[in-house]
């Protein structure tokens, strides 16, 4: 069983920046994948980064890519999603993942078993 706990969503201004933070309980953290997520209104959840257990390997979507930054430290058993240069499409409810059935987080959501609450990002215009 593992518990996530998002944090740091908000309302910024184009070009801004926010951090995400994703809280973890429950099973070894370092032990599995991670991945974030956001789902924007009328859409369909958007697979966005996933980061490696030992923190050593990200991927990115290429809207995304040179934008956010996914790490994590295992000994406070956190994720984290910084997010630079935001747009107003990257508007949505963020949501971190647990990937317990490999190292690194997949790219669909069916392949994770646990999830956070979700924190909303609104960037503005």
């Amino acid at each position: 069983q593992v518990q996530l706990v998002e944090s740091g969503g908000g309302l910024v201004q184009a070009g801004g920046s926010l951090r995400l933070s994703c809280a973890a309980s429950g099973r070894t953290f370092s032990g599995y994948g991670m991945g974030w997520f956001r789902q924007a209104p009328g859409k369909e959840r958007e697979f966005v980064a996933s980061i490696w257990w030992s923190g050593t390997s990200t991927y990115y979507i290429d809207s995304v890519n040179a934008r956010f930054t996914a790490s994590r430290d295992n000994a406070r058993n956190t994720v984290y999603l910084q997010m630079n240069s935001l747009k107003p499409e990257d508007t949505a409810v963020y949501y971190c993942a647990a990937d317990l059935s490999r190292p690194f987080g997949a790219r669909s959501p069916s392949e994770y078993a646990y999830w956070g609450q979700g924190t909303q990002v609104t960037v503005s215009s």
